[in-house]
């Protein structure tokens, strides 16, 4: 993420920020600019063209910071969530602003990195939309349809997400992580399906084998013998589906802490997109920034911030995602 700055008194701000805590000045995020601009009184932003935006209507329900280009109306983001949590669901209301804040980095990001994010509007079979689903009085299956990508929002309550994260051996589980896992179904189907399957089968495997008796084998008998020198989770083992998911949410991972590392000066490199391939930014910056960042969250009693390793097969397919979001 980058780092923001008030445009009145030039106070460093955050992503989520909605006013100034220096100066008061109320705040909104622009798509379009892609920075934080000052909202007047009434909740309006005029750009450098002279068009109007205007506070997104999610402002107080989910706590919205982005713009909108109709009074009233939606951002961009939130115009992607198709369901949320009904008015009486006062618990999945509680756990709805954490989901959607998580949504506006994924797509900043997505953003940032140049892929495209086609919407129920432009495409009604395939465009991405979100259902943001309450647990209380259902399951909720975590997944991606088409399209659809589905969240259970009780992945936003601490406890849960961390008995689960326990429960299944896994050594990370975030909110936001769950969102770039889920995209990397979406751009499998928008941009490696058709032209590029082949290529995929190559480093992933053929994605034609049964995904039904895949999970089967996954949750009786677990990831094979050997598969950290291949695969980034065990997770990622199950198929070649959720090798590619798996992948492209690591590849977001990374893009993402070293363009903030970079804003705070902890690493003085360009965008991960400058790179000739991202084996170099993996091997040359993520590493060692990632060794730093694991013994900084030791010195403070917590967990590794980044467990995992990154194995020579695992780089040929980041390297096949980051190549993705330049075609």
């Amino acid at each position: 993420m980058k780092a923001f700055s008030c445009r009145v008194c030039g106070n460093a701000l955050y992503f989520g920020n909605s006013s100034c805590v220096q100066c008061g000045t109320r705040l909104g995020f622009s798509r379009d600019e892609k920075a934080i601009v000052p909202v007047d009184t009434h909740g309006q932003y005029v750009d450098a063209s002279g068009r109007v935006w205007h506070v997104c209507a999610n402002s107080g329900l989910s706590g919205c910071t982005w713009l909108a280009e109709a009074p009233g109306g939606r951002c961009f983001s939130c115009e992607l969530t198709r369901t949320r949590p009904s008015d009486d669901d006062v618990k999945g209301l509680s756990e709805y602003p954490i989901a959607e804040s998580a949504k506006r980095r994924l797509i900043v990001e997505l953003d940032d990195l140049g892929f495209p994010i086609p919407t129920r509007r432009d495409d009604p079979d395939t465009g991405l939309a979100f259902d943001l689903l309450s647990s209380v009085n259902e399951k909720v299956t975590i997944g991606h349809a088409d399209g659809i990508i589905t969240l259970d929002l009780a992945e936003s309550n601490d406890v849960h997400r961390e008995q689960l994260r326990v429960s299944m051996d896994e050594p990370y589980r975030t909110m936001l992580g769950h969102f770039r896992h889920e995209i990397g179904h979406f751009y499998w189907q928008q941009l490696v399906a058709g032209d590029l399957l082949e290529a995929f089968r190559e480093l992933f495997g053929d994605e034609r084998a049964s995904y039904a008796d895949a999970v089967g084998r996954h949750y009786s008998q677990g990831a094979p013998a050997g598969w950290q020198d291949r695969f980034i989770s065990q997770y990622a083992t199950m198929h070649p589906w959720e090798d590619f998911a798996e992948t492209f949410a690591h590849y977001l991972h990374i893009c993402d802490t070293v363009e903030t590392a970079s804003a705070y000066g902890l690493a003085t490199v360009a965008s991960p997109q400058h790179f000739s391939s991202f084996r170099e930014l993996v091997t040359g910056v993520w590493v060692p920034l990632s060794i730093a960042l694991n013994q900084i969250n030791r010195s403070m009693g917590k967990d590794p911030l980044y467990p995992f390793v990154i194995p020579p097969p695992v780089l040929d397919k980041l390297d096949f995602v980051a190549r993705l979001s330049r075609t």
